[in-house]
């Protein structure tokens, strides 16, 4: 494992760290399901950056891709319930 400097890749893991901190206090605050789906969806999206960031890209691809899949479905359903969910 071998950490590789990547400027945008740094930038979108420190923009998903915030993006899941303020997810989890909007959902302590206001218990708004929908902020904590996107903001846990972020978190994932950040395992992939950082696992780019340490190189392990390459020999994780399938599981990255799996990831990635489910942090979409996850704001795809944070979005379905923001639409049309209870008020």
């Amino acid at each position: 494992m071998q950490f590789t400097w990547d400027t945008l890749t740094f930038v979108n893991l420190v923009l998903c760290i915030v993006i899941l901190v303020f997810g989890i206090i909007s959902y302590q605050r206001m218990k708004s399901r929908v902020t904590l789906y996107v903001g846990t969806a972020f978190g994932l999206f950040g395992l992939t950056h950082l696992a780019k960031l340490l190189s392990l890209d390459t020999a994780l691809n399938i599981e990255l891709i799996i990831i990635r899949t489910l942090a979409y479905l996850l704001v795809t359903y944070a979005m379905y319930l923001a639409a049309y969910g209870k008020k």
